[in-house]
């Protein structure tokens, strides 16, 4: 499932074609992807200005003039892409309809976006912007990797005394949000902090170091375009491309590339998901 830098890396794909915007017309070709659509929704997204487009964690969310919000989340294997429109060196041709094209944004100028979801594990929402928060899927979230909230104090009382594995303790939205399996693994790697060690167990200097190297490995993900694992592609169609820098990540078998380490990656199952670490230099 794409993570905050993949939703991130999408979201600045769509802002020159969709920021300040006008939809022409909406097409909606079912009535339902992981849940029902919105009522109405090609006709309470057609004609409208989208004001802003924003990210919160793993939800694009593109405010209209209507004073409604448009909720996008790409699920597995969801698609947000352009055509019929320069996008830098890029420029894509209408495709064909595809079969799983499930809603279609024309947008005023001759620019197309296109949700393509294959396996229809995304979602989409229309709610009120001034109680965007309050959105089910939003309301428990915890602070922006990014943000001024998300800092060394707030993370070490957030994990005080926690007997969670460190790993369960970041992949929690309610702590962080946007941090997925992959930048949990990496980001641990880096802190060599083995993803077994109970969150409640660290100490205060690990701890404090860990909101440097999230937002580092968050930031050099966004620069890379995301990682390509199966189905995710930027919103130029072109393929992610920090999935060549994991150290860790989907390496289950190869030389540790820590200097001096000599070790090898291991993998492990915790709680029906697969860790990545190097049990050598990582504890």
């Amino acid at each position: 499932m794409p993570e905050l830098p993949e939703v991130e890396t999408v979201r600045r794909g769509l802002l020159p074609v969709l920021e300040g915007a006008t939809i022409a017309r909406a097409e909606v070709n079912r009535p339902d992807l992981r849940w029902p659509l919105p009522d109405r929704m090609a006709d309470r997204l057609t004609g409208r200005r989208v004001t802003a487009l924003r990210r919160r964690s793993k939800y694009i969310l593109a405010d209209l003039d209507s004073g409604e919000t448009l909720l996008v989340h790409l699920g597995m294997s969801g698609r947000m892409l352009i055509s019929g429109a320069q996008l830098g060196t890029f420029y894509h041709d209408h495709p064909a309809p595809q079969k799983h094209d499930h809603v279609v944004l024309y947008v005023e100028g001759g620019a197309r976006v296109t949700f393509n979801d294959a396996r229809r594990f995304g979602a989409m929402d229309l709610m009120p912007t001034v109680r965007a928060h309050d959105h089910m899927l939003l309301k428990d979230l915890g602070p922006e990797p990014f943000g001024n909230d998300f800092s060394e104090p707030y993370l070490a009382e957030r994990l005080k005394g926690r007997k969670t594995p460190i790993k369960a303790a970041l992949l929690d939205q309610r702590i962080v949000a946007g941090l997925g399996n992959i930048y949990v693994a990496e980001t641990l790697f880096r802190a060599r902090i083995s993803p077994l060690r109970l969150a409640g167990d660290l100490a205060e200097r690990q701890v404090h170091a860990l909101v440097p190297i999230i937002r580092d490995v968050l930031a050099e993900a966004i620069e890379a375009g995301g990682s390509s694992l199966r189905d995710f592609r930027q919103a130029n169609g072109e393929l992610g491309y920090f999935s060549k820098h994991f150290q860790v990540y989907d390496r289950e078998g190869d030389a540790c590339e820590a200097p001096g380490c000599g070790g090898t990656i291991k993998r492990t199952v915790q709680s029906g998901r697969s860790s990545f670490w190097c049990p050598d230099c990582q504890s």
